[in-house]
């Protein structure tokens, strides 16, 4: 047999999918209600790229009250790297929507354009691991953390002591993971 060859679909999957069989269960108002998620976070990746791409190109965004420009035209600004990865560990490591280090202070700014509540759970992780990868002791230096959502901007300053608790928790579970690792080998 000679199958169809559909190249523009590799790396592809489908709403559809054969791997994501749960919409078997579905019926019309979640089926309905799931896709409008998986478009809404399509979106959320859009709007990102475009974020990125403005940023990097220094092209600053008309004012308005709109998230996307404020967390543009701040990153701009503020002379911030867009999708820097922190590292920590092969275990541990992610990317940093905007951050910035200048003068002793660090800020890590981070775009949401779901409607959920966020946390900020997930920016004081990534300055733990600034602090963990650069060495840096999170007593001696200025923090900012700033979530851009709808029409507001929100600001931390996290404290100190929780930052170490946080850098002491990504050691200790990424020694734990290694020693998972050797024991199945």
């Amino acid at each position: 047999m000679i199958f169809n060859q559909h190249s523009g679909l590799e790396g592809q999957h489908a709403f559809l999918s054969p791997s994501n069989y749960h919409w078997l269960n579905y019926d019309e108002q979640k089926l309905a209600a799931r896709f409008h998620t998986v478009m809404a976070a399509r979106r959320g990746t859009d709007l990102h790229r475009l974020a990125h791409e403005a940023i990097r190109l220094n092209v600053k965004l008309a004012r308005s009250n709109q998230a996307l420009a404020t967390y543009v035209n701040d990153a701009i600004g503020y002379k911030m790297f867009c999708e820097q990865v922190l590292y920590y560990s092969d275990n541990c490591f992610g990317h940093a929507d905007t951050i910035s280090f200048n003068r002793g202070k660090l800020r890590i700014h981070d775009l949401k354009t779901g409607i959920s509540p966020v946390s900020e759970k997930q920016l004081e992780v990534y300055a733990a691991l600034f602090c963990l990868e650069y060495s840096v002791d999170p007593f001696s230096i200025g923090i900012e953390l700033r979530i851009y959502q709808r029409d507001e901007i929100r600001i931390y300053e996290p404290i100190p002591e929780y930052l170490v608790s946080v850098m002491e928790k990504i050691m200790d579970f990424d020694q734990q993971i290694e020693m998972i690792k050797e024991a199945r080998l």
